[in-house]
Formats: C-alpha cells, structure tokens, sequence
C-alpha cells in the first residue's frame, strides 16, 4: 500500500467516504417527540460538519438532559499522505547495560528523575509503569537502571510541593502524567509547572519532560517543557531509552559546555 498517495475513508467499499462520528449533545431523549428532535438536532449537527448523506445509527440518553449519538455517513474530503508529518524516535533504542553505561561516563554519577501526577490527577498507573521497576507489559520502569535513582511521589502532588523536592534532591530530571484532561487540565498544569520551575531555579532547572494521553508531542516548547510523550507511548524499554537518551544528550551538552542546563 502506498504511504504518499491520496485517500479516501472506507466504510462499506473502497473509497466511498463513509465515516462513523459519536458525540453527545444536550438535549433529552425521553418522550417521541424529544427523540425525534433529538436526532433531528444530532443529522443537523452532521450535516454542518460536511456529512451528506447522514444517519443516526444510535441514539441514547444519558441522564434527563443529554443524548449520545452515533452518526454514519459520507464526507467528501480526502486525506493526501504525502502531506502527513509524523515525530519520529531521536534515538534508537538500546539495552539496559549500554544505557547505563552511558549515563556513567557522560555525568559520573547517577541520573536523578522525580516523577508525579500534579493538580487533582489522581491517575497513578501511568507513572507508577514507567518509574517502579516492575514497568509494564514485560518492560521494566526507570529504576530497573542501575545509573538512575527515581524519586516518586505519586498522584496529587502540588505544583510548589514537586519544584521543592525536584530542588533538594538536585533532580537532573523531572517527569510529570497528567491524565485527566477536562477542560484542559493537563495543559494549565503543565504551563503552571513550567513557569514555577523557571521562576524559581531559572537556568539551573532541571528538565522537563510529560506525558499523557492527550498530549501533543509538537506542542513541548509551547507548554515551556522540554519533551513530550503522547498517546500510543506503550513500549516502556523504547520510552525509557527515548528518555533517558534525551535527558543524557541534555545534562552532556550542558556538562561540556560549562553550562546548566536550559530549556
């Protein structure tokens, strides 16, 4: 299959652009005359966003003032793969001795990672995953490497609370899951969290890497941190060499320059 030519979505046969769209709406789904309006409100809805034809193929109330819908039908966009950009691992991925090693001889001591969940994200398997060294799914966390100490502290943790203990631990690092992500949390979290530590350790913060879900890996500069992990992150040797690979090149950089290191 070619990855540079021009698509179309596939829904009964090849190239009739039939796509499949679920949202929910604020609008009651109890009596006859409420479904039917709702469904009429649902196909209008579709119809603005460029559906034609459009069809409600489920509809179902969610509580007394809200209904989800499911709507099939034909768009008449087309997708040009050659125009798609895809962020592409910096670093390939190496074994658990050969990340160590480097990581020895670049800083001559062990690496120092802080890891949490800040604000109200309470979410802590994404984080527990990738610091215990229990990992996931047959990969092992951070502290499986001999050549890091991780420090965890779990869900919950204030934005003040994590700058102070990333500055008396001398964090090289800190590694912050944001999860929840109504209206936007994850995003103000993280911009709050930027800013904190850069108002108070200036150059000398340590670097800033999240993840989530629903992060944007292009958006890091943007949100004032210096990497970001994003949805289909599953692998957790390939995310911790990606990690520790960049956070290495970061502290070598600054080391052999003279300089702290900067966002």
């Amino acid at each position: 299959m070619s990855l540079t030519g021009i698509v179309r979505p596939y829904g009964d046969t090849t190239g009739d652009g039939r796509v499949q769209l679920s949202f929910t709406l604020p609008v009651p789904f109890g009596d006859e005359a409420e479904r039917a309006r709702a469904e009429g409100a649902a196909l209008q809805l579709a119809a603005k966003m460029g559906m034609d034809p459009a069809m409600v193929v489920h509809a179902k109330g969610m509580g007394p003032d809200f209904t989800f819908f499911i709507v099939y039908g034909r768009v008449s966009h087309i997708v040009d793969l050659s125009a798609v950009r895809v962020a592409e691992r910096e670093f390939p991925v190496l074994p658990a001795a050969e990340v160590n090693l480097r990581i020895r001889s670049a800083l001559g001591r062990k690496l120092v990672v802080v890891g949490a969940c800040i604000g109200t994200d309470a979410h802590t398997v994404g984080i527990d995953a990738i610091l215990n060294v229990k990992g996931h799914a047959g990969e092992k966390g951070l502290e499986y490497y001999r050549e890091i100490r991780v420090v965890n502290m779990g869900s919950q943790v204030g934005v003040p609370d994590l700058v102070a203990r990333a500055e008396a631990e001398h964090a090289d690092a800190v590694l912050v899951s944001q999860v929840v992500t109504q209206r936007d949390a994850h995003l103000s979290n993280t911009r709050e969290m930027a800013g904190a530590f850069r108002d108070e350790l200036g150059a000398d913060r340590p670097l800033l890497v999240v993840g989530g879900p629903r992060f944007d890996p292009a958006a890091a500069q943007d949100l004032g941190v210096d990497k970001i992990f994003g949805r289909g992150t599953t692998r957790m040797r390939g995310l911790a060499n990606t990690f520790l690979r960049y956070a290495s090149s970061f502290l070598t950089s600054s080391k052999s320059t003279g300089a702290t290191p900067k966002g």
